[in-house]
């Protein structure tokens, strides 16, 4: 029987400027930092139900790249907020790269308002309020 989603794993440049990213500015809490194989770098993230895993390469990393449509792939990391147009206001102030401005979800059924950012590595991250 299913339990719930565990967490997702993304790749990243700089696991201090990730960490920057979404502990200081999203609000996710670290639950653990540690060296992984090979000289990874890994920190898993709790973000309320589920959790995000870091993993930063020894080797390096390349910025991520949007999936193109009609290509498999994630295309954006969503995160809920009491208020998004707060949420949008404090990132925008700290530097983050901004996509799109708060706005009324096109699933409203499932959300009320969204908007649009990009994570330190270029991921897409999505800011929902209920």
């Amino acid at each position: 029987m299913l339990r719930g989603f565990e967490h997702a794993g993304i790749t990243v440049r700089n696991i201090d400027r990730s960490l920057a990213f979404y502990v200081d500015l999203l609000g996710l809490k670290l639950v653990v930092r540690r060296l992984g194989l090979y000289g990874n770098e890994i920190a898993f993230l709790h973000a309320g139900n589920s959790m995000l895993e870091l993993v930063s390469p020894a080797t390096g990393a390349l910025l991520a790249e949007d999936v193109a449509e009609g290509r498999a792939g994630i295309r954006h990391l969503t995160f809920s907020f009491d208020d998004v147009e707060e949420t949008y206001r404090q990132l925008e102030e700290a530097g983050v790269e901004m996509v799109e401005p708060p706005r009324p979800a096109y699933n409203p059924d499932i959300v009320g308002k969204v908007a649009f950012c990009r994570d330190p590595d270029g991921l897409l991250i999505e800011l929902t309020e209920p």
